[in-house]
């Protein structure tokens, strides 16, 4: 099957874009949070890949150019940013509190967990970008000599989790207020969890936005000094 599947130049990408349409349409029927569209389309892609045994290498063929999309994709982000750059000025402290407190958090959590888990430090700092963009994270669990696919796993459920769990949350806790509903679900579920951000508002979007910038760059810095806690 491999060997036929590999005749087809856009192969992966076609699959990829189909399970996530695939995603879009049971999330706009069903009308659900549990019917992740990026969720959605890995569970799709993993089954027809063990199913009709295709190997991931020949899958990933094509399929690897979607995720040159993902840096764009991020930058295209400081488009409601700027929509709402007055309002980003006005609570310039408390974006920096609160991005501040995710990150720092995000690291306390990680150590905490791999402790009681017994992770030893490669695994530990395979974990510590878990909460931010993977243009960043990768680069930053490369640079630790963390596993780096592992990683990106983490970060993609960490999204997905947050985008699911985000509206829960803030009612659960009756948080209210459209800048911190943005901090908090930009610093904690990156991109994955802006889409949910703007899906409630396009200040919660904005602020979301940012938020994966700044977190991105405080884990940066926070990362290398907690990986030298285990």
């Amino acid at each position: 099957m491999s060997n036929t599947i590999n005749s087809f130049l856009f192969f992966g990408a076609a699959v990829s874009l189909l399970s996530y349409e695939l995603g879009l349409l049971l999330k706009r029927k069903l009308k659900s949070p549990i019917f992740n569209p990026l969720l959605i389309s890995i569970v799709v892609v993993m089954a027809l890949l063990s199913v009709f045994k295709i190997k991931y290498e020949v899958y990933n063929q094509s399929a690897k150019y979607i995720s040159y999309l993902l840096t764009p994709a991020t930058i295209c982000l400081a488009v409601p940013l700027y929509r709402q750059i007055e309002l980003l000025k006005k609570h310039s402290k408390a974006i920096l509190a609160g991005t501040l407190t995710g990150v720092i958090t995000t690291m306390v959590t990680v150590l905490l967990l791999a402790t009681v888990f017994g992770l030893n430090h490669q695994e530990y700092v395979t974990f510590l970008p878990k909460s931010i963009t993977t243009a960043i994270a990768m680069g930053i669990s490369e640079e630790m000599k963390g596993f780096v696919t592992i990683t990106v796993a983490s970060i993609i459920i960490t999204g997905i989790l947050g985008n699911i769990i985000a509206e829960t949350v803030c009612r659960v806790f009756h948080i209210t207020e459209p800048v911190a509903i943005g901090i908090a679900i930009g610093s904690s579920a990156h991109a994955i969890g802006t889409t949910k951000a703007l899906e409630m508002g396009e200040i919660e979007g904005a602020m979301s936005s940012l938020a994966i910038a700044t977190s991105g760059l405080c884990t940066v810095v926070f990362a290398s000094i907690f990986a030298n806690f285990l």
